[in-house]
């Protein structure tokens, strides 16, 4: 039986090689060379990005465990679920690892530490209670959750996922949360070219209390629909590796954007 709840992996900030113990290497005329540039030194220097991949490639095998309802406070809600998948059967759980994948290294290189909500596309859950309670015990600057969705086949286009007001629980995170899914959402369509989706929100961004994700979270929070799976069109762009690949730089410029204030 596989490990259940593979749990999440801190990722910390490459350091950057230097000569000998970490002094400047010598220069020809008995001076020292600039030490190289350091991710420490990257604009994210000091800020915690977590990442939250959508559902995970064992949930389908094991439907007692994520089937279990755990409470989101408006409602309660099965622990995770199964995700959606393309016509040819390319999983939502595989999407979201591979463009996280992706996405990690950018913002390490930038100088941000990354914690992942899981370890790999291969476990069960974790649950959603639990992928906001590392976001909050991370004490992230930015939590972003990535996902493909599953609408009507004739829909297509993206659309980001801020928290929808829920009074005296999640009021501080609402204006946040807002500027992170603006900054997502302007970074993701001018880095992949995706439209807004012609189906679901508007203008890109939809807000919504039914996610335990969101809900939950302390901290400032998003989910981004990177496309419609069930569209001819998206599914070709998100099967594609070459694609994942701009969208992953695309989120890291929005993460960077909102972080930076820029």
């Amino acid at each position: 039986m596989r490990v259940h709840r593979p749990g999440f992996v801190t990722l910390a900030v490459l350091a950057a090689l230097s000569g000998g113990c970490g002094g400047a290497a010598p220069a020809p005329n008995g001076g020292a060379l600039p030490a190289p540039p350091t991710a420490s030194a990257g604009p994210l220097a000091g800020k915690v990005v977590v990442l939250d991949p959508g559902h995970n490639g064992g949930n389908a095998a094991h439907p007692a465990e994520i089937n279990r309802e755990v409470d989101i406070i408006t409602r309660s809600k099965a622990c995770n679920a199964v995700g959606f998948k393309t016509a040819d059967g390319y999983e939502e759980s595989a999407f979201a690892w591979s463009v996280t994948q992706h996405l990690r290294p950018l913002l390490e290189t930038m100088g941000a530490q990354v914690v992942l909500t899981r370890s790999n596309d291969e476990g069960v859950g974790p649950c959603v209670t639990e992928r906001a309670a590392i976001g909050n015990d991370a004490r992230a600057d930015a939590v972003v959750s990535i996902h493909g969705d599953s609408g009507k086949p004739s829909g297509h286009g993206f659309h980001v996922i801020v928290p929808g007001l829920i009074p005296g629980r999640n009021d501080e995170v609402i204006e946040p949360s807002r500027k992170l899914g603006l900054a997502i959402r302007d970074a993701y369509q001018a880095g992949t070219g995706m439209p807004y989706a012609n189906y679901r929100g508007e203008d890109g961004l939809r807000s919504r209390t039914d996610l335990g994700g969101l809900n939950l979270s302390t901290r400032p929070v998003v989910f981004i629909q990177c496309g419609n799976m069930r569209n001819a069109g998206d599914a070709a762009k998100m099967t594609d590796v070459a694609f994942r690949k701009r969208v992953a730089g695309a989120l890291a410029n929005g993460i960077k954007n909102y972080l930076t204030g820029t």
